[in-house]
């Protein structure tokens, strides 16, 4: 029989390539999604017509528990969440809610469904098992570099506070309640399906538009900014790893090299031929009011252990996705249509 996994976030990035990958290692796979009137639910389904869903919202307790009882799942990968950093300055409560909150309320779903706490510390084989999407911004003011399972957290954003939560009740549960729950402490992870507002795939679109002569200048915050990226359809391999091995544990993701803003952009900008430093201009109201400056990933112990290699280096990913946006701006250019993330 088929094991089945419930994924959150299911219309995003990394929810569309995990669907993809777990659909082709034989599981039914249900998206989680607010409502039916959904564009982005309409556009994964078009991506992927396998996919099976059902109605739930991370900021409603009930509906969580019903969906986790509707679908019976092997398997929950807890995708949902606000993923742009920025805006958590703006919307700091609603970050919290849906990225902190969020994760205890399907954590106690979980435990519902599943029975757990009826006895503590009981044999999580044979239950529901938990992925819980972590992140390097908990990091955040990092103490040492590169970063591993063991560094210590000093987030610097009301995004990476809320996610440092999201990590330790995840922890909580598993040692409270002897559930199978591990998190991915992801480093940054691209794709031509990133979202338009991410400083990566905002470069490869706009490096679309100006090799059409669509726009003439691309405006970015701090050039020095580094960080570890890489591809997301590796690293949604390591989510299923993890979730398949005996005993759960975290484990951080990342290729182990760094990169600045800068560089993703003359990369970029080489791919079709242009100097960046005529188009792209500094604007500071881009910058964050507390950067992360430096992010780089130790991922000894998930190669060790889980096995997991990356396949895709930083500059075939930015190739990668400046094709991919070159592609879709020539299918809209003849309609007069800027060309958006939602075109994947």
């Amino acid at each position: 029989m088929s094991k089945r996994a419930l994924i959150t976030g299911i219309t995003g990035q990394d929810g569309s390539y995990l669907a993809e990958h777990l659909l082709q290692q034989g599981y039914q796979v249900w998206g989680l999604t607010r409502g039916q009137a959904n564009p982005r639910k309409d556009r994964v389904s078009r991506l992927i017509p396998e996919l099976q869903f059902v109605s739930g919202d991370m900021m409603d307790q009930g509906s969580l528990v019903a969906a986790v009882d509707v679908v019976q799942p092997d398997e929950i990968y807890n995708l949902g969440a606000i993923s742009f950093v920025p805006m958590s300055w703006q919307q700091a409560e609603l970050v919290t809610e849906v990225n902190g909150t969020g994760v205890l309320r399907m954590l106690e779903a979980v435990r519902m469904v599943s029975g757990f706490g009826r006895s503590a510390g009981r044999d999580p084989s044979g239950q529901i098992r938990f992925y819980q999407a972590s992140s390097s911004e908990m990091f955040g003011q990092v103490v040492e570099s590169p970063q591993s399972e063991l560094t210590s957290f000093h987030p610097r954003s009301p995004y990476g506070v809320a996610k440092a939560y999201g990590h330790y009740i995840t922890q909580n549960y598993r040692e409270s309640f002897g559930m199978y729950g591990v998190s991915g402490i992801l480093f940054n992870h691209e794709s031509p399906r990133r979202g338009a507002e991410f400083v990566t795939r905002k470069i490869s679109l706009a490096v679309a538009q100006i090799k059409l002569g669509l726009q003439d200048k691309l405006a970015l915050g701090n050039l020095d900014a580094v960080r570890d990226w890489g591809f997301a359809g590796d690293y949604v391999r390591a989510m299923h790893l993890m979730l398949s091995q005996d005993s759960p544990a975290d484990y951080v993701i990342g290729t182990g090299r760094m990169h600045s803003v800068r560089e993703a952009a003359r990369i970029a900008f080489e791919c079709v031929g242009l100097d960046w430093e005529q188009h792209v201009v500094v604007d500071p109201a881009l910058v964050r009011p507390a950067e992360v400056e430096t992010l780089c990933a130790d991922c000894g112990k998930a190669r060790e252990v889980l096995g997991w290699e990356q396949t895709v280096e930083f500059p075939e990913l930015i190739q990668m996705m400046v094709e991919s946006d070159l592609r879709m701006a020539g299918q809209t250019r003849d309609h007069g249509k800027l060309l958006t993330a939602a075109s994947w």
